[in-house]
């Protein structure tokens, strides 16, 4: 990358754009909504089951203007959800008040392993055991989405849960690759423990992205 490329990069006025499209919201709270999704490139967090692990490369993915990136994406939709990768890589300032200038509703959806920028709508936080979430975020977050892949994220889940707010929704949901085995244990974890509510990957059912 060239040196002014990386200082705009770090600066938020670009952004290592992965992908970007306009579908239905597919999981957690929003699920069954319309909303334009930005997926931006770079994470290092690196969960093995992760299901976009050619995010993960920065470098793979160009970087584009914040501007353009915020024009393309109220043309379709009101409401902008910023997935990754790990979009907290790198600073979401321009983009959301860019988005907001123009009158959209920002939502993240976050492991929360670096500082929280920007002004978000909703912050969906989904915390991962190799690079836990910083304190700061926890008290914001709006959604708390656990993944299940197998027993002992229970016990994880539970110990996140303490750290978020008493109005933050909780979700379980199951890790895709082994979710016939999963949420068997996942709907008699919630009947147990009611506070928490099933999350789905809908949009996989539906066969859209």
């Amino acid at each position: 990358m060239q040196k002014s490329v990386e200082k705009l990069v770090n600066e938020g006025k670009m952004l290592p754009l992965m992908e970007e499209f306009y579908t239905i919201q597919g999981e957690g709270y929003h699920k069954g909504t319309a909303a334009y999704f930005v997926r931006i490139g770079g994470c290092d967090v690196g969960c093995h089951w992760c299901d976009v692990k050619e995010s993960w490369n920065a470098e793979l993915h160009p970087p584009t203007e914040t501007d353009v990136i915020v024009e393309n994406a109220v043309k379709y939709s009101d409401v902008v959800v910023v997935t990754g990768g790990e979009p907290l890589t790198w600073d979401m300032t321009l983009l959301t008040k860019g988005l907001k200038d123009k009158g959209a509703k920002t939502h993240i959806e976050t492991s929360g392993a670096y500082p929280l920028t920007g002004d978000w709508d909703w912050i969906c936080l989904s915390p991962k055991k190799v690079k836990l979430p910083t304190q700061d975020i926890y008290p914001k977050a709006d959604e708390l989405k656990c993944i299940v892949y197998n027993k002992s994220d229970f016990a994880f889940a539970e110990e996140q849960a303490k750290q978020v707010s008493s109005e933050c929704v909780l979700y379980l949901q199951p890790e895709w690759s082994v979710r016939d085995k999963v949420i068997p244990m996942i709907v008699d974890y919630v009947m147990k423990n009611p506070k928490w509510k099933v999350s789905l990957q809908t949009h996989k059912y539906l066969n859209i992205p």
